[in-house]
């Protein structure tokens, strides 16, 4: 028997599959949260064999949750599901040391299948995404580049950026400007979600 944790924070999905998953005859939930905070305490009580884990938990988000359970509670394996899944995610959740990622769009038996394949020690990827992180172009951006952009990111202008990472305004402006070309972007705002969505920041 696979003794399952569901931590999803919308009621109606964690219940239902929180059901369908305790129909089949081999797999077994045995706590099911609706926040990230409470992951890793009721993984070290009642020790699950695998975590289900939606990546957009309030509090503590999905990515963030497999990673401390690799830290606190190794031998728990975690398949991680997303409402908008990319390879910048998938990326992000297997430096998170989760096994398996899927859309939470895909039918009940597929992620019955993925518990199975991750208990197993195996990884459970959707086929299409996997080949979407393989194809996916490498980052084009420089480590100051992704700097400056990371703090763009939390919604800080050209001055709070240079005063942040003790640059000029100029340098600032300068490297937003090859960002936005090397992403292809409009704008700031469109290189952040273009780098986001494609794993590099």
């Amino acid at each position: 028997m696979i003794r399952i944790l569901v931590a999803e924070h919308l009621p109606l999905v964690r219940r239902g599959l929180v059901a369908s998953l305790n129909a089949e005859k081999d797999l077994m939930v045995v706590a099911d949260v609706a926040s990230g905070e409470y992951i890793v305490p009721a993984t070290l009580e009642l020790e699950p064999d695998v975590a289900v884990v939606d990546v957009d938990l309030p509090d503590v988000d999905g990515l963030t949750a497999a990673a401390r359970l690799h830290e606190k509670a190794p031998r728990c394996r975690v398949l991680l599901l997303s409402a908008q899944p990319n390879p910048g995610q998938l990326r992000r959740a297997f430096a998170a040391h989760a096994l398996g990622f899927l859309s939470i769009d895909v039918a009940p038996e597929h992620v019955a299948d993925g518990i199975r394949r991750v208990a197993a020690g195996r990884k459970a990827v959707d086929s299409d995404l996997a080949i979407a992180a393989l194809t996916s172009a490498d980052n084009p951006l420089t480590p100051r580049e992704i700097d400056v952009l990371r703090v763009a990111a939390q919604g800080a202008g050209s001055k709070e950026i240079a005063a942040k990472l003790y640059l000029s305004v100029g340098t600032v402006r300068n490297h937003l400007s090859r960002i936005i070309y090397k992403t292809g972007a409009r704008n700031r705002l469109e290189a952040v979600r273009i780098a986001v969505e494609a794993g590099w920041l």
